[in-house]
């Protein structure tokens, strides 16, 4: 007996000669012009369009990830763009290859972190405390680095964390995955003698619980933002370049020292 073919499917879009249907709505007569691009990719994970408290969290997660600066995925981008500027898109590829568990992938970790604490779906237990204190001495006991806490430049407060967590609560969002972030911070920091404050990416991990999400997509939140921060960061490029500057100090810098005569 032949074995029976498993059709090929996918439920997010289907188009024909006059219609394009994205997630059972249609894109010409019900989102253009009236979804906002942040609430096109909530409806894109979800099937559903936001509420507008959903919406308000969910973009500002999103507006939190664009940009932070020349950083290492910028820097990535635009030395790529001055290397092949008819290929923005590689550029943009570039960047976006080195979000990883150091930068913005720690996102992910924090909401993984979280929702194993308190799976998704989940009654929160009546005492947070201890859990926060259990999920704590396991970090300890690992021996691995606690994601979504600290940060190298915002000390001793990362700004943009007690903003969130301002519009979590003014959305009816500041739930049972905010208070235990929150209490991890404090616990680590008395079982450490370390600074550990909740950093932003520690607050969207906990913020992407409150909205339901599952851990695994959280870093993609990071993805679409921050292409978006590299576009700039190529346009920018393109007309007031930096990278082979960047390039070329770094090249007589590190090379200094083979020179005769040069520093050890």
């Amino acid at each position: 007996m032949a074995s029976e073919v498993t059709k090929i499917r996918s439920d997010i879009a289907w188009s024909t000669s006059d219609e394009i249907n994205i997630r059972g709505r249609s894109l010409p007569d019900e989102l253009l012009g009236e979804l906002t691009l942040g609430d096109f990719s909530f409806l894109q994970l979800t099937s559903r369009i936001p509420s507008p408290e959903e919406s308000r969290v969910y973009n500002a997660i999103l507006v939190t990830l664009v940009e932070h600066g020349v950083t290492p995925s910028a820097l990535a981008a635009r030395l790529t763009y001055a290397g092949a500027p008819e290929a923005m898109q590689a550029a943009v590829a570039a960047g976006l290859c080195g979000l990883g568990s150091v930068f913005v992938g720690s996102t992910e970790g924090a909401a993984r972190l979280l929702s194993e604490a308190i799976p998704l779906g989940s009654e929160p237990p009546a005492d947070l405390d201890a859990l926060a204190r259990s999920v704590v001495e396991d970090w300890v006991d690992s021996g691995k680095s606690l994601p979504g806490f600290g940060h190298p430049i915002h000390k001793p407060i990362d700004p943009r964390t007690p903003r969130l967590f301002k519009i979590a609560e003014e959305t009816g969002f500041a739930g049972p995955y905010v208070a235990l972030v929150q209490l991890v911070a404090a616990h680590a920091e008395r079982l450490t003698g370390k600074p550990l404050q909740v950093n932003a990416t520690g607050a969207i991990g906990a913020l992407a619980c409150e909205l339901g999400f599952e851990w695994k997509v959280v870093r993609g939140f990071g993805v679409m933002a921050r292409a978006v921060g590299l576009v700039g960061h190529v346009l920018e490029e393109s007309e007031q370049p930096i990278a082979l500057k960047v390039w070329r100090r770094t090249e007589e810098e590190a090379s200094r020292h083979a020179r005769p005569g040069g520093e050890m």
